[in-house]
């Protein structure tokens, strides 16, 4: 199975919103397996259920309704990478959003935010999935960031046109008010805010569209590099699924994963392996820790492995280690 995944320095957010609460974070980010080296890494990623985990025990933990609006206050352009300073030296606010848009793909796995033209201006959405809706506290401090990047960019006192939120009014609604200095519609069917047009179209004073352009390009690497990773990793997922079948091919992969075999082997190709050879590495994996296991045959092995008989998974197991399936049961 695949996991989605988010940039692991963004967690850096809700690391310093523990502290400011007087809570250690570390022993959290270790409970839920997350190692906190990794935000201090420009390619490190976290399993996004593992993040999930992390929100829902720190909203516990504080107990504040508004714990969201506490990563306006600690954020840094930094936790996002090249995409926050990308953000910070386009031209307008306008193009800095169609940037935090169009390079999602650099922050996270899925994509949760959208663009819309308004008759009040141009709206930036939180694309709700089935398993975030109730995110309050992570989807709060989202839309939070998101406006606070902005008043880096423009001004402090920028003030959205609307806001929406897909929550219940909590207690402590008028922080909500105060931060935003806008309309807050709670109970709503989306998370938005709407900023104006003579906003968002008026030229910034830190624009400098060579730095963006550096720092697109460290993105657009970053990614090309992100899907050779994530190519030899939905191929193997799909591997383990069919090979019980016993029917494991190029072409029975590409189709699951909607490609031509040729296409899936110039993918492969530019990903430095090869369909046999991710076939193999899994074979030889999955046979290992199946002879392991003294309750499962050498016959049952040979079929979970997709071999049409035993002999011949004897045969490719002492290809690839030198020795017989029976002497490396014994021998471990």
């Amino acid at each position: 199975m695949i996991y989605p995944a988010n940039k692991a320095s963004l967690l850096m957010i809700l690391w310093n919103m523990l502290e400011a609460y007087g809570i250690e974070p570390e022993p959290m980010f270790q409970e839920m397996a997350l190692n906190p080296e990794l935000m201090r890494t420009c390619s490190g990623r976290y399993p996004i259920d593992h993040i999930d985990n992390l929100w829902r025990k720190a909203a516990e933990v504080i107990a504040d309704p508004c714990l969201g609006l506490k990563a306006a206050e600690v954020w840094h352009p930094s936790n996002f990478g090249a995409l926050g300073y990308a953000m910070l030296a386009s031209n307008t606010l306008r193009i800095s959003l169609e940037r935090l848009v169009r390079y999602l793909g650099f922050l996270s796995d899925e994509d949760f935010m959208k663009l819309d033209e308004t008759e009040e201006g141009l709206r930036l959405t939180l694309a709700l999935l089935h398993r975030n809706i109730d995110k309050s506290e992570q989807n709060d401090a989202a839309l939070a960031v998101t406006l606070a990047m902005c008043r880096l960019n423009y001004i402090e006192e920028l003030a959205p046109v609307s806001v929406t939120l897909a929550r219940p009014k909590p207690v402590c609604s008028p922080r909500f008010f105060e931060y935003f200095r806008s309309p807050v519609l709670f109970e709503a069917s989306a998370y938005s805010f709407t900023l104006p047009n003579e906003a968002v179209d008026k030229i910034l004073p830190g624009s400098n569209p060579q730095l963006a352009e550096l720092n697109d390009q460290v993105m657009i690497n970053y990614l090309a590099e992100l899907d050779q990773d994530h190519i030899t990793q939905k191929v193997k997922a799909t591997i383990i699924d069919q090979l019980p079948s016993g029917s494991v091919t190029d072409e029975a992969v590409a189709r699951r994963l909607h490609m031509s075999s040729r296409k899936l082997q110039r993918q492969l190709q530019g990903a430095g392996t090869t369909f046999n050879t991710l076939l193999n590495e899994i074979r030889q994996d999955l046979a290992r820790k199946y002879l392991t296991e003294e309750d499962t045959s050498i016959t049952e092995i040979a079929f979970l492995l997709g071999f049409s008989e035993s002999s011949a998974f004897s045969r490719a197991f002492k290809r690839w280690l030198g020795v017989s399936p029976t002497e490396y049961r014994k021998a471990s």
